[in-house]
């Protein structure tokens, strides 16, 4: 087993854990961000954080896992990993037309046991969304699992939540951010473009 140490060293020395000035996906503000596709760029530790992922279901008891599904882009390396790990099929959703859903002839039954997954949870929205999909086909959510869990355990999902890492999510809405008030430029990780006078991520 990894300890949070162990796995904290592999987020910080591949470049995943960032402080700074960032815009979330949620829209908040925030001075640190997780970066998962920087340490998911290795397959030796994408494999590693997977697969003690998916040891803390084997470990609850909830073997039998049917698929193993997770929104696009930031789930679908988890999925597959997690999915691997469990003898289980990998899927992952995509938004069309800003809603989420499952494309590319991805089908759920009714009856079948799905985990959902995300490489970062902060609000849960991108995750709640997948349950619902999950649901509308019929298929049954066993839970969700996450990389990291920026809400510090605090995120109601309406399932039992596993995460590797669980982390205080400090975060402020735009007109609160004390960062904007001292001129600090944001970042929009995953994006060229730039909030403000412009600005590079720090690790």
């Amino acid at each position: 087993m990894l300890s949070r140490e162990e796995i904290l060293s592999i987020f910080e020395k591949t470049g995943a854990m960032l402080t700074g000035h960032f815009i979330l996906t949620s829209g908040r503000h925030s001075d640190r961000y997780f970066q998962c596709a920087r340490v998911l760029e290795h397959p030796r530790y994408c494999e590693l954080l997977c697969r003690e992922l998916a040891r803390g279901w084997i470990n609850e008891g909830l073997k039998d896992v049917d698929t193993v599904i997770g929104p696009a882009l930031g789930g679908i390396l988890v999925s597959y990993e997690v999915a691997r790990a469990l003898g289980a099929r990998s899927l992952f959703t995509e938004r069309e037309n800003g809603v989420m859903t499952l494309r590319r002839g991805f089908v759920l039954s009714p009856g079948e046991r799905v985990l959902v997954v995300e490489d970062v949870i902060t609000t849960g929205g991108s995750v709640r969304e997948v349950i619902d999909v999950v649901r509308e086909a019929g298929a049954q959510v066993v839970g969700a699992a996450a990389l990291v869990d920026r809400s510090n355990g605090t995120v109601d999902l309406g399932v039992i939540l596993r995460a590797l890492l669980t982390v205080p999510a400090v975060s402020y809405s735009p007109k609160e951010c004390p960062l904007c008030r001292q001129g600090i430029p944001a970042v929009k990780p995953g994006s060229r473009h730039l909030s403000g006078a412009g600005g590079t991520p720090r690790g």
